[in-house]
């Protein structure tokens, strides 16, 4: 079977046409600009022009994006945005229009001419499928696999920050284990609104395929897992370092001990060191790393099965496209390679979720991924 996953991060989107009938290795593969660094082109070419700027779609991931759109209303040209578009950079629509963007309806976004038109959307499928078609590859799916970092749509007030890893913690506090992140459309909560918009899309432009969805973190580790010397550890440290967010999981196979998040480009190579040190020793405080602009830790209640703290060091596996920061550190890293790619880590996880969700399917998806 043919399964396209897409891991959409805030540098890249990877992107794996994984294929059960051969070598894993033999998958197509794509590595390219995220769906936000697109908007964001697009939107700093308006601003150059100097040309209004109408931004249409749905809510997909900020960062770049908003920081193009920040810079574009401090010129002051004129910026309009539908609602489910605004809300890419704030889900306080009040908040969007005190900054500067005019909120229209679809209908008032028709009617407006002399704008650049830039559409968000965290998923383009008719994109890929002209990709590969340029390579004279099918476009054929028969399901497709997602990920994103979805912050959720907190409420009025409360921190973002929080309210993401309020999730986490929900996750492993109902099911301790890494494919529990996994969900079907239907099991998503009505808060992950980026992760809600990416599979809406995804269902309007490949009405059949089966969907799953997965956060970006778990999809790092499970895919990580799959180097065998990640495998074999007793207990492993799965180091993600994106380019927006680093996320730290200690393991028991895919039983989670303890994680903390934070956002990559607010920690030192030290600090990195230092916070996955006392993760691992267990001392590490939320409060220190929501304190310096992180989202937080966590550790699980203790299971049964898990070892003890005081067990030997754990393999601290290193994933991410910013693994450099940890480059020759003390942590010892080793830096994972499941199937020979780092950079397709996340897509190797979202084919576990796939078979996680679809069971009909998982015997197939693990022999050809030897798992």
């Amino acid at each position: 079977m043919k399964i396209l996953a897409i891991d959409m991060g805030t540098g890249t989107q990877d992107i794996l046409l994984f294929d059960s009938t051969g070598p894993v290795e033999n998958s197509v593969k794509m590595v390219m600009p995220s769906a936000t660094q697109i908007a964001a082109a697009r939107i700093r070419r308006a601003t150059a022009a100097g040309r209004p700027l109408l931004l249409t779609g749905v809510t997909q991931g900020g960062g770049p994006c908003g920081w193009a759109i920040e810079a574009h209303l401090v010129t002051g040209i004129a910026a309009f945005a539908t609602p489910e578009a605004a809300q890419t950079f704030d889900d306080d629509l009040a908040e969007i229009e005190r900054i500067g963007i005019r909120l229209v309806s679809d209908d008032e976004a028709a009617k407006l001419t002399d704008v650049e038109r830039v559409v968000l959307q965290d998923l383009d499928l008719p994109a890929i499928r002209q990709a590969l078609a340029a390579f004279d590859v099918s476009p054929h799916f028969d399901g497709i696999a997602l990920a994103c970092l979805d912050h959720g749509a907190s409420p009025p007030g409360y921190s973002d920050r929080l309210f993401r890893f309020d999730h986490l913690k929900r996750v492993v506090g109902a099911e301790n284990d890494l494919h529990a992140f996994a969900l079907l459309p239907d099991e998503l909560p009505p808060y992950l609104t980026r992760a809600r918009a990416m599979l809406d899309t995804a269902r309007k432009q490949d009405a059949d395929a089966p969907l799953v969805f997965l956060d970006t973190g778990p999809a790092a580790a499970l895919g990580a897992l799959q180097d065998p010397n990640v495998a074999r550890a007793a207990t492993q440290i799965v180091l993600n370092l994106g380019n927006m967010h680093t996320l730290a999981f200690h393991l028991h196979g895919t039983r989670i001990i303890s994680l903390f998040e934070h956002h990559t480009g607010e920690l030192s190579r030290d600090q990195i060191v230092d916070f996955t040190e006392r993760l691992i020793a267990g001392t590490l405080p939320h409060e220190e790393v929501f304190a310096t602009k992180g989202h937080g830790v966590f550790y699980a209640p203790a299971a049964s099965e898990a070892p003890p703290r005081d067990a030997a060091r754990p393999l601290v596996a290193v994933t991410g496209p910013q693994r450099g920061k940890v480059r020759d550190s003390r942590l010892g890293p080793y830096f994972a390679t499941p199937h020979g790619d780092m950079m397709i880590s996340g897509c190797f996880g979202l084919l576990q979720a796939f078979a996680a969700k679809y069971p009909a399917h998982a015997e197939e998806i693990r022999h050809a991924l030897a798992v």
